[in-house]
């Protein structure tokens, strides 16, 4: 049971004045479950309900209000009523309950003195089938990802190097020691019973079979949002094709090599990142603010997570002992890996970044991310090589009047330089491993 960063916002949550029951999103087996248990500790009284087990649900059919049903709980739970404190109800898989979802905003209402935290995975497709929708202003939601790099230091490593991690620039003492650990997450990954596995075994061939039963496991849940047989083939398909394409840009037509269309591909691959299994970062065409994305051009796939995605592949070996993650043979790993850290940053909404592209017949450019430092647009590249190359970049910021700043992640040590031709700007040169906190140097300037 490893420490997850979560845990600051749920006691936020539990410390706030105006504290509605909070709905924690994810894809399944990221830790939901683990991580509310823990937090669940810090209560006088913890119930947890999964409510894909008939008789919990039931609770939610009987047209009880939810004092009732909380009395119900205690006898279920021999929770004596002198047993008084800070109580925690948990429901578990909240989606095979629609009943209970609609009950949320009563709870909110009638009984504000109780701390509520549901969970699902299926959330969005199970819930739309159902035509039930959470109650607006009534419920709070939380984003919980696989474990980032800072989880997984905290889970391999130890405190001492958490530690190290975030100190800003990183001390050169540790820097190649933080590669290294970088290059193993990203061989391992972040799905929390994979690591758990590697910190036992230290052992690649052991963590293998946790994301065979993981990926089939994925696979077997694909009937429970699949309208119909056809969609859920379709899904099948675009699920075993998509980690052979993470970190890179798609067409729905022909994707994973196929003769599919768009249309059903396009749905398929929504329906898919609506449980939360991969993410569509659609590109901006803009320099300035807003930076809309724009759904008429090939968006970039993000995996649900890096050690799943090369487990699929097949291509672990290729990164044992890897040096420089840039030189990647499949070209797209750091797009993906960094994709991965940028999305897990925040946990209060689901953060899906943007890049950045110039699509014209005698002037193509495509910045990786775009973030936003206040009101103005931050490109990021990730490179490696010399500075001269970053054309993209440096494209953009001569479009970009407000841009001052851009940053590359790269293998080497933090460097800030003055950059450009046409414009100049300050370039910000940080250790790929370092992708989460690109706003913590920001702040720095």
């Amino acid at each position: 049971m490893f420490y997850r960063l979560i845990n600051r916002s749920l006691l936020e949550w539990q410390r706030s004045p105006v504290r509605k029951p909070l709905v924690l999103r994810g894809a399944r087996q990221v830790g939901k479950t683990v991580a509310v248990r823990m937090f669940g500790e810090s209560y006088d009284l913890f119930s947890e309900l999964n409510l894909e087990i008939p008789e919990n649900a039931a609770l939610f059919r009987q047209g009880l209000k939810p004092c009732e049903i909380l009395q119900a709980i205690r006898l279920k739970q021999r929770v004596s009523a002198s047993d008084t404190g800070t109580w925690l109800l948990f429901l578990d898989e909240i989606q095979a309950c629609p009943e209970a979802v609609a009950l949320l905003r009563y709870f909110f209402e009638d009984v504000p003195e109780l701390h509520l935290i549901a969970a699902g995975s299926l959330l969005e497709v199970v819930l739309a089938r159902e035509h039930i929708s959470f109650p607006v202003g009534r419920v709070e939601f939380r984003y919980l990802h696989p474990m980032n790099f800072e989880e997984f230091l905290g889970a391999v490593a130890g405190q001492e190097m958490v530690d190290v991690f975030q100190q800003i620039p990183s001390p050169a003492y540790a820097q190649e020691e933080l590669f290294k650990l970088y290059h193993q997450y990203a061989l391992i990954g972040g799905m929390p019973e994979a690591v758990a596995e590697y910190v036992r075994t230290r052992d690649v061939v052991a963590v293998n079979r946790i994301y065979e039963n993981l990926f089939t496991a994925y696979i077997d849940d694909i009937p429970k949002y699949a309208r119909n047989e056809s969609m859920a083939k379709m899904l099948r398909f675009c699920l075993k094709a998509a980690p052979y394409a993470a970190g890179q840009r798609i067409r729905f037509a022909g994707f994973g090599e196929s003769a599919h269309g768009s249309r059903e591909v396009g749905e398929a691959l929504r329906t898919l990142e609506q449980v939360m299994l991969v993410s569509l970062l659609y590109p901006t065409v803009a320099v300035s603010l807003p930076l809309v994305p724009n759904i008429r051009k090939s968006p970039r796939l993000q995996c649900v997570d890096t050690g799943l995605v090369h487990y699929v592949c097949g291509v672990q070996h290729e990164l044992i002992g890897i040096d420089d993650l840039s030189a990647d043979f499949r070209g797209g790993l750091l797009e993906q890996l960094t994709g991965q850290e940028l999305m897990a940053s925040k946990n209060d909404i689901r953060k899906v970044p943007l890049f950045w592209v110039r699509e014209k017949t005698q002037s193509q450019a495509e910045v990786d991310f775009v973030e936003l430092n206040g009101s103005l647009p931050v490109p990021v590249e990730v490179k490696s090589g010399a500075v001269g190359k970053l054309r993209s970049l440096n494209r953009f910021m001569e479009m970009t009047p407000s841009a001052k700043i851009a940053v590359r992640l790269y293998r080497g040590s933090f460097l800030q330089q003055k950059a450009g031709s046409a414009t100049k700007f300050n370039l910000l040169n940080l250790p790929y491993y370092h992708a989460a906190r690109i706003h913590d140097y920001l702040v720095l300037q």
